[in-house]
């Protein structure tokens, strides 16, 4: 504004310093509101339920946010899950790994592979390679899946057959439960997980381990 018109001092203008700053403050937070929508019209910059809604248009309630999970976590599950593999034994490993972090052990018993043969070199060994296969169980195979590792684990405490555990010292031994577990991947995860990636019509025995 010119010097002449309005003074040269910071309160010499009150008046018009109210009207131009309340007009400004509103044209920022449009400004701003516009940034905001903006970020939300692409999975790689959305934020907030404006994710949970990406999510929700593309795979409806099947891939809900877990409990207490960032939006980077999310999104990269999001992104994941619309190029994943399915109904494949490697589409099952890599959608359980993502998932758990941990690659799940498949055993196919109709698959040699799998079980071993005789006379063939290092594929039968007691609890080391191999197992036994049937050819009454097609489309069918057995899977392990495994937790999350917890984030924290329990400080001071050692794990199951270490032997330097001792009753209220450091390194000490604890019983631990559940309510422990810092992971947040619930096991109703891993099981659904498991199911929308195996093809339709393959039974999945599936047990969970820590």
């Amino acid at each position: 504004m010119p010097v002449r018109w309005f003074g040269t001092t910071a309160d010499s203008t009150p008046i018009l310093d109210a009207i131009l700053t309340g007009i400004a403050a509103v044209l920022s937070w449009l400004y701003s509101l516009y940034a905001y929508a903006k970020l939300q019209t692409r999975i790689a910059t959305a934020t907030d339920g404006w994710l949970d809604l990406i999510a929700a248009d593309f795979f409806g309630s099947n891939l809900p946010r877990q409990a207490g999970e960032s939006d980077g976590s999310y999104r990269s599950r999001i992104r994941s899950e619309l190029i994943q593999e399915k109904a494949t034994r490697s589409a099952i490993i890599q959608a359980v790994t993502a998932l758990t972090g941990r690659a799940p052990k498949i055993f196919e018993p109709f698959r040699t592979a799998d079980t071993g043969a005789y006379n063939s070199a290092q594929s039968l060994s007691w609890n080391t390679a191999g197992g036994w296969g049937s050819t009454q169980l097609p489309a069918q195979y057995f899977i392990t899946c495994y937790r999350p590792h917890a984030a924290n684990g329990l400080a001071n405490v050692m794990g199951w057959g270490v032997s330097v555990g001792a009753w209220n010292t450091g390194s000490q031994i604890n019983y631990a439960t559940l309510s422990n577990w810092d992971a947040n991947v619930p096991d109703s995860a891993i099981y659904d997980c498991v199911a929308k990636t195996t093809a339709a019509g393959i039974v999945a025995w599936t047990q969970i381990q820590n």
